[in-house]
């Protein structure tokens, strides 16, 4: 592949071949977004090359900005550095403008030497910021290179490493042997390795200063934050795919980047993967790193008992981790290629990959991990003056908020109850004052919350029938007076629980002790416990009857339920009008919820925009812009000549493409799928009419989507009972969208393969029909390339349910917070339009995915022709468009069409 650098007014853009136009004019735009500091929303349709043209427009900016930014520090360096008659440096001198006379006062009132003084203070102090950032970066130049070129330093520190660690393992062996056998007996005796249960004496940071431990931001100290540009898209397939780009760019060789995962992605000690749950794996992690240090401390002053922590993590060694942290800078590497090499050098690829983030240029993670400041501030993520850049962003507004929003169960809530209790009375002797007062708060939440759902913690969720049934929507305030909590502060109580790690320590415990045991006089309170605990799930085996020893195998457990009960006390500390409390009371309590609804995604993205330079939101299909404009960006504070628009077309030839909108079918029955009108007979039976007419012209496949999973059930059961359906088989054979994730492929494997051998094998069946959901596991992220889409169908509008609390506390709120608009619909109107539209055109951009690509695409209501609706299409497909009243000629000219593409040119 030969680099092509594409040059756009004065701006030089290595490409590795020659770009489309659309292309050019994308980097040019995303260039200029950049340079400026603006907020750009970028729409360019899948298959227009949309990855590598960020990648080349984006890295050849930085690529501009670094070399401004040396010859700039350069510059003053020079000037900075002029040398007196003694030898000595002195700063440059100050302009004439700020010369004064000895009595002349500055405008703040101080004499005029003060001024000079402290001008000449900063002038110097900046001189020597410079010089100490152009060492830094000249040693990590140096590192880099030498470790480029020499490969056996990584064999070298393996050895070294290997050493150490026998050296630890012997030590270890030796200390136990000499304490073995002495000691007095404790409080009382606790079961070998119950020790780590018990919470260490708890201090809040006002009560120590700042907090320290080794999950604070461990960066070398060597190292700062250089500008780089933060890519983040919704999966870890769409980020590899991203990372292969930057590896085939002409930026492949030179550009430091990391890819950052979870603990669960990137953790390379098996004993901790296997525990399953993210929280359980982060919890135990940390739990490992803090061992370290305990364990160190330990050595150095004798007790009359050692505890028995769990060990430190083998992988976390600083040494190795630096080691890994340059081989990550050296060459691109995706997920899988880290956890590799993290593997081959005994280092953990999750804190190396943190280590790596200051001297990247670009750091490739998921959503979550951006989105979100606790897990930003975790990873060492610091936005401060950076560029972001958010890909397949249509359901950003969507993310946002279902990150932040959480829903408890009443069976969780009565579980997690149930099993501090018997914490505390296992260990409340051990307790300090502090631990006792914040445990006892969090049972008293614990109870309130199951009592105002109309139960009753004591006893047996899964038998508690309640009386009253309903949902029930509060606000953040209203939900903490009704439940009695709002003298308790839960900043304080979410801060215990961060720091303490009571749900680790809890989890510890319900592992050890969740299974029946045989009573004892030692355990006098467990019995009762297993007893409920075995009656919540029933599934719990009844055979061992011991705690489970180290070394044992052991089944992955799900976490802790206090672990996602935090989430839900640390949601209502949000402020009381962007969030609201939906209370849903079923039959049972078990079934019962408390759920947290974030109203207002604004307030977690409006930090991101403001600490970042530039923000880029892009996608396939960003159509309708004005969802990101108000709910996101101008309730962040952004002003609205920040934000600049980009939309691109598609590669393709105008006559490669044909949308058309039908009113009417065969039979002249008007098309119009509203909730009332859609389930009468003769509107499923003039939709099986249409695609009966359809499959007789459209050779392979043809893909159709209904709005929900009931309506495609419901018209499948129809069809079958009229005999359509076997009038459809004749033409194509028919699959349908499976409600399981894991049969999908096998789906999809079975429709590709069934359009192949009907291409080959000619005769009447000319391909496959597969009937899919708006929404659902074929909408999105599937590509219906060439034969697997020659024909998109979607029946109706799908709008969302217009009954759902959740829905219309949203449309409310969007009606009280954002300003109504002359001539335009109600916010909350708008936007179960603009969601039902955004699903549509995700649903339709599955056909036409590269540059010689063709295809139909029928919107079956008459509904879609109306003007408001029209603007909501994409612009390559919206230019395009075709509305047809009546049946007869819409046929006419998707057989011209399809006759046309099908010969071989």
């Amino acid at each position: 592949m030969s680099n092509k650098t594409q040059e756009i007014g004065d701006i030089h853009f290595p490409f590795p071949f020659t770009p489309y136009s659309i292309q050019k004019d994308f980097m040019a735009e995303l260039y200029r977004v950049l340079e400026a500091g603006k907020i750009g929303i970028f729409e360019s349709p899948t298959g227009t090359g949309k990855s590598l043209s960020v990648i080349c427009g984006a890295l050849s900016w930085l690529r501009d900005f670094e070399q401004k930014k040396h010859q700039e520090e350069a510059r003053l360096l020079k000037a900075g550095t002029i040398p007196l008659s003694d030898g000595k440096e002195q700063p440059p001198p100050l302009s004439a403008s700020c010369k004064r006379t000895p009595d002349t006062l500055s405008p703040a009132g101080e004499p005029d030497w003060v001024t000079q003084f402290v001008q000449k203070k900063e002038e110097r102090d900046l001189v020597d910021r410079l010089k100490e950032e152009q060492v830094r970066r000249k040693k990590r130049e140096e590192r880099l290179q030498q470790m480029h070129h020499n490969a056996q330093l990584k064999y070298a520190a393996k050895r070294v490493r290997q050493e150490e660690e026998e050296m630890e393992r012997l030590l270890r062996l030796s200390r136990e042997m000499l304490a073995a056998g002495t000691g007095a007996k404790p409080l009382e005796q606790l079961a070998s390795g119950e020790e780590e249960l018990v919470l260490a004496e708890y201090e809040s940071d006002e009560e120590k200063g700042a907090p320290s431990g080794v999950d604070e931001d461990e960066d070398d100290p060597e190292e700062e934050h250089v500008t780089k540009i933060y890519y983040c898209s919704r999966t870890h397939s769409q980020l590899a795919q991203f990372v292969h780009e930057v590896q085939r760019s002409p930026f492949g060789k030179d550009t430091r980047l990391v890819s950052l995962g979870s603990r669960q992605n990137l953790c390379v000690n098996e004993d901790v993967k296997t525990l399953g749950s993210v929280q359980l794996i982060n919890d135990r992690c940390m739990e490992m790193q803090r061992s370290k240090h305990e364990n160190r401390a330990e050595e150095e002053k004798p007790k009359r008992r050692r505890q028995e922590h769990q060990a430190a993590c083998p992988f976390y060694n600083y040494e190795q981790l630096q080691l890994l942290r340059d081989q990550v800078l050296v060459g691109v590497k995706d997920i899988e290629q880290l956890v590799a090499l993290g593997k081959e050098a005994r280092a953990c690829p999750y804190y190396g990959s943190r280590f790596a983030i200051p001297a990247a240029q670009l750091v490739v993670l998921p959503y979550q991990m951006l989105l979100h400041a606790a897990t930003r501030q975790a990873a060492g993520i610091r936005l401060q003056g950076q560029v972001v850049v958010i890909d397949e962003a249509h359901n950003l507004i969507d993310t946002i908020t279902g990150i932040h929003s959480v829903e408890v169960s009443g069976s969780q809530l009565c579980q997690a109850h149930s099993q501090l209790l018997q914490y505390m009375e296992r260990y409340g002797k051990r307790l300090k004052a502090k631990n006792l007062m914040y445990i006892k708060q969090i049972l008293y939440l614990l109870e309130k919350f199951v009592t105002v759902l109309g139960g009753n913690v004591k006893q047996n969720p899964n038998t508690q029938s309640l009386s009253q049934t309903g949902t029930e929507l509060k606000t953040i305030n209203d939900f903490l007076f009704q439940t009695q909590i709002d003298n308790i502060n839960l900043f304080k109580v979410r801060h215990y629980c961060e720091k303490s790690m009571i749900s680790r320590k809890l989890f510890g415990f319900t592992e050890r002790y969740g299974i029946v045991l045989a009573p004892s006089r030692e355990q006098p309170n467990l019995a009762g416990f297993q007893h409920f605990l075995q009656s919540l799930q029933p599934t719990v085996t009844k055979t061992p009857v011991t705690p489970v020893e180290d070394g044992e195998a052991r089944v992955p457990r799900p976490a802790s339920p206090l672990m996602h009960i935090e989430s839900f006390l640390a949601a209502l500390t949000t402020a009381n009008q962007d969030g609201r409390v939906i209370l849903s009371r079923q039959g049972s309590l078990s079934q019962s919820s408390l759920k947290f609804l974030l109203l207002n995604p604004a307030v977690h993205f409006a930090q991101v925009v403001k600490e970042c330079r530039a923000v880029v939101i892009a996608g396939g299909t960003m159509q309708p812009v004005s969802d990101f404009r108000e709910q996101l960006l101008a309730c962040a504070g952004v002003e609205a000549e920040r934000v600049v628009e980009f939309s691109c077309g598609h590669v393709i030839p105008p006559d490669n493409i044909l949308p058309l909108i039908i009113c009417s079918g065969p039979s002249s029955q008007q098309l119009e799928f509203t909730y009332q009108k859609r389930e009468l007979p003769q509107m499923m039976d003039e939709t099986g009419r249409i695609l009966c007419n359809l499959c007789t012209v459209v050779p392979g496949g043809v893909v159709c989507f209904f709005p929900s999973y009931e309506y495609q059930r419901q018209v499948y059961a129809h069809w079958d009972k009229s005999g359509l359906l076997a009038r459809l088989a004749v033409r194509k054979k028919i699959f349908q969208e499976p409600k399981r994730a894991n049969q999908v492929e096998q789906v999809l494997m079975e429709y590709s393969r069934c359009i192949k051998c009907c291409g080959q094998a000619g005769g009447t069946v000319t391909g496959a029909l597969l009937l899919s959901v708006v929404g659902g596991k074929m909408s999105e992220g599937i590509n219906f390339s060439d034969d697997l889409g020659r024909c998109v169908v979607m029946v109706g509008m799908p709008y969302p349910n217009i009954k759902s609390p959740e829905l219309q506390e949203k449309m409310a709120y969007l009606d009280q917070t954002l300003p109504r608009v002359p001539g335009q619909p109600p916010p909350g109107k708008a936007l179960v339009e603009n969601l039902c539209m955004k699903a549509v055109n995700q649903s339709i951009g599955r056909a036409i995915r590269h540059q010689k690509d063709f295809a139909s695409i029928v919107l079956l209501d008459q509904r879609y022709a109306r003007p408001p609706i029209l603007e909501k299409l994409p612009a390559w497909i919206r230019d395009r468009v075709e509305v047809r009243a009546t049946f007869g000629p819409a046929f006419a000219t998707m057989r011209k069409f399809h006759r046309e593409k099908s010969v071989p040119s």
